[in-house]
């Protein structure tokens, strides 16, 4: 992907853009709300930074952001939030990096709004249609009983593969199975979707299913193996060209480092080098968002995901929180927007292809359908 012609104001625009229409808030937007009840501290000393690949330690450097600002996710009370290396009134870095996460979210559709949000993202930035590869690692439990089928595989099959990947087998099968997956003989390297264990499984066919139902194109990819054990569950990676243009993947692992009990949590992260170096402009400031969409079931949360690009190039100023599945927490959120409109959608409204269109003065509704529904915003907006 081509992007070191970008200007970097151009870019956290763009990504600002993306995290409102998919419901994730700026972290340091987040910090600054919750400013004064946040202590910094150094990181977890049973933390090996170095043994943590490149996307982990950025992933890492978050998290201690968020726990030093004072935020505290949980699975009642998740948080999107988006973050990123380049900051207004300073020059731009020479790579930026453009992370979005969900802390706190074990339903399978937190993964399948993080991948449309970097799809989107990605898109916009490139102007090319990304293409969509994710796989599986699974569990703890899937991970020990994949390791011993790689280690039965390359004991096995050692004389017709790489000698370099055997040689790594003998001490780490995941390494060995990482330098295969990049060799030609990487068709021959056994499946860990193939050993996943019951949740595992059903988690992973929830991802596919919100993303098929979606309408989001992606490809199965056997090969694609996350980078050590910081990693488990979805994996996935967003190409244009046949590049590589962002990493994705759950880290329950990692987040249980600087917040209580466990917190399952997935991010993606995006990095590319950018040619302009100057400093970046603040953004102007934009009036809130006049409308907040609020989706009850999985019906209306897929109905809106695929609402969200068109009324997103429509420029209807938007707000959502699509992968928090609390109606309450939605609520509590719309408030704190102020937007003078509500969008809401339950089961019944799914299926019918329509929206209430909610006046919050007057608790005047009206009932729009979806083919409608942005020439009709419009006239509000």
């Amino acid at each position: 992907m081509s992007t070191s012609s970008l200007r970097p104001d151009d870019i956290l625009r763009r990504a600002t853009a993306v995290g409102n229409y998919y419901g994730f808030t700026p972290l340091a937007a987040a910090a600054a709300a919750n400013k004064g009840n946040g202590a910094k501290g150094n990181y977890p000393e049973n933390l090996n930074l170095e043994a943590l690949d490149p996307n982990a330690r950025d992933t890492v450097s978050f998290l201690k952001h968020v726990r030093d600002a004072g935020l505290a996710p949980t699975t009642a009370q998740p948080l999107f939030l988006w973050h990123t290396n380049a900051a207004a009134g300073r020059p731009a870095p020479k790579q930026i990096v453009i992370q979005f996460h969900a802390l706190g979210a074990e339903h399978a559709i937190a993964d399948a709004v993080l991948i449309r949000a970097m799809s989107a993202l990605i898109s916009d930035l490139s102007k090319e249609t990304p293409r969509l590869r994710l796989n599986s690692m699974g569990d703890k439990e899937t991970r020990s009983r994949f390791a011993r089928e790689l280690t039965q595989f390359f004991r096995k099959q050692g004389t017709a593969l790489p000698a370099e990947c055997v040689a790594s087998s003998k001490h780490d099968v995941f390494q060995a199975a990482e330098q295969l997956a990049c060799s030609e003989a990487r068709e021959y390297l056994p499946s860990p979707t193939d050993h996943l264990s019951e949740a595992s499984r059903k988690h992973f066919e929830g991802v596919l299913e919100y993303l098929e139902a979606t309408d989001t194109p992606y490809e199965l990819a056997p090969e694609l193996l996350s980078k050590g054990t910081a990693w488990a569950e979805t994996c996935f990676e967003i190409r244009t060209d046949d590049r590589i243009s962002a990493w994705g993947s759950r880290y329950n692992d990692l987040a249980k480092h600087f917040f209580k009990g466990a917190l399952p949590s997935i991010g993606a992260i995006l990095r590319f080098s950018v040619e302009d170096r100057s400093d970046i402009t603040p953004p102007k400031e934009k009036p809130n968002a006049r409308f907040v969409f609020v989706h009850i079931g999985d019906e209306a949360k897929r109905e809106s995901m695929k609402m969200t690009d068109l009324l997103r190039k429509a420029r209807i100023p938007l707000y959502q929180s699509i992968g928090i599945q609390s109606l309450t927490e939605q609520m509590r959120l719309a408030d704190s927007v102020k937007a003078p409109y509500l969008l809401i959608m339950g089961r019944k409204e799914a299926l019918e292809r329509s929206v209430i269109l909610r006046e919050i003065s007057t608790h005047t509704e009206t009932f729009v359908p979806l083919d409608n529904l942005v020439e009709r915003l419009r006239t509000v907006a």
